[in-house]
């Protein structure tokens, strides 16, 4: 048994060898194929001049000055960033540990820089290239380092790894499709997933996706879902300048669209003109404010560049990272990218606002949640206009509060979460 035992292991490290090899010669020549996109969107999304020599490693500190020993979060964009700060704000009120948050995206950056407290370090996630790993790894000498969600980036984790740095991912959820998606790649990925020290993940059916493609049984913990999490610190709020502008349409119920994608904004909007609601559209991707507004033929308050209305405008938030607090101001939600896309998009920060949720057919990326939520009676899923007209018509009494139940499953996520990531700093402790 130890034979085959350590023939796997023998295995494993020279598959990792050999992906390390051919990473290292394929990533360069995407990146720079995707060179002329990427800065096209860094374009659009206003991310020029706000650092990016740093994906390279160069940065405007002195070495000197760099503070050792933080926490590393490597978070992609805006959702994994806001996800990154709910966990930091009760980590920090825990133990007091400093922390760098490490987004990819522009967008991510830029809520990043307006949200983090000023003692956490916010810099760019370096290009995954070994070299620029370690010179950013040795430059900050993390003690841990924690990827939000399903990151799974090979020089990142060997690197880290090799550096002796323990590393893991937090509200690691995997879906059944990526579940079967990564299977099918198992000799690939599993010899970087097995040197995962903590794998967090939000529900019982990831704990053995996880483990099926290469994560060790005892690196897989439970931690419920972060972003459902109701004792978070991070909870949706009403804002005074929200309401200003929202006083100014004419006295109606507010029916608000979240993270759409395109074809859903007209079909939306269509529908809450005719119920008789204050239409609010809130695009998944700001930058496409004008195509919305082209999509509403031209009837609308841009958030950005706001003005009186007439009265008959619909309301387009293109704005960025502001998503929470707008849900406080609704009297109806409405998820995005479940008409006429797959997926769905996050539908507990409505909840969590006490505001009920309607979503269309196609939620996939958030069960179980959303099965849950249909059983209880916490969401109304519609599969036709007729049956939206009939939703935002006669909501169910009590929808919210059977709703916030379900959640209640996933109260204490962050703490388990972050006691999870002490578990190093306590064995070196000790």
């Amino acid at each position: 048994m130890a034979g085959v035992e350590l023939q796997f292991i023998s295995w494993n490290l020279e598959m990792r060898t050999v992906v390390i090899i051919v990473w290292r010669i394929l990533y360069p020549l995407l990146a720079l194929a995707a060179a002329p996109f990427w800065m096209l969107k860094m374009l659009r999304r206003d991310g020029w001049g706000s650092g990016l020599l740093e994906r390279i490693g160069i940065y405007q500190r002195e070495m000197e000055f760099e503070r050792t020993g933080a926490v590393y979060i490597h978070a992609v964009s805006v959702g994994e960033v806001l996800l990154a700060l709910k966990v930091i704000t009760e980590w920090r009120q825990k133990t007091g540990d400093h922390f760098v948050l490490v987004p990819t995206t522009a967008t991510g950056m830029a809520v990043a820089r307006d949200k983090a407290p000023e003692d956490v370090r916010v810099i760019y996630a370096p290009l995954d290239l070994g070299f620029l790993v370690r010179r950013v790894m040795k430059r900050l000498e993390p003690r841990v380092v924690v990827m939000v969600e399903s990151e799974i980036w090979p020089n990142l984790i060997h690197e880290t790894h090799r550096l002796g740095i323990p590393i893991g991912l937090m509200n690691a959820r995997l879906s059944p499709r990526s579940g079967r998606r990564l299977k099918k790649f198992r000799s690939l990925v599993s010899p970087f997933l097995e040197l995962l020290d903590h794998v967090g993940v939000p529900e019982k059916e990831d704990l053995a996706r996880w483990q099926t493609i290469g994560v060790r049984k005892e690196a897989v913990v439970l931690t419920g879902n972060v972003k459902f999490d109701p004792s978070g610190s991070a909870l949706p709020e009403k804002r005074l300048e929200f309401s200003a502008m929202l006083d100014q349409f004419p006295r109606r119920p507010v029916a608000m669209a979240i993270s759409t994608f395109p074809g859903e904004e007209d079909y939306l909007d269509d529908v809450f003109k005719e119920v008789g609601y204050q239409s609010v559209i809130v695009p998944r991707h700001a930058e496409r404010r004008a195509e919305v507004a082209e999509a509403l033929d031209g009837n609308v308050i841009l958030r950005s560049q706001f003005q009186q209305p007439l009265g008959s405008e619909s309301f387009v938030i293109d704005s960025t990272g502001e998503l929470r607090d707008w849900t406080a101001h609704a009297d109806v939600v409405v998820i995005g990218k479940s008409f006429f896309q797959e997926g769905g998009q996050n539908p507990s920060e409505a909840i969590l606002a006490e505001v009920p949720v309607i979503c269309g057919p196609h939620m996939a990326n958030f069960e179980p949640l959303v099965t849950e939520l249909k059983e209880a009676g916490g969401i109304l899923m519609v599969s036709s206009r007729e049956e939206l007209v009939s939703a935002l018509q006669k909501i169910p009494i009590g929808q919210v509060k059977k709703a916030r139940v379900v959640l209640e499953k996933h109260e204490g996520a962050i703490d388990r979460t972050i006691s999870l990531f002490l578990r190093h700093k306590s064995l070196a402790t000790n």
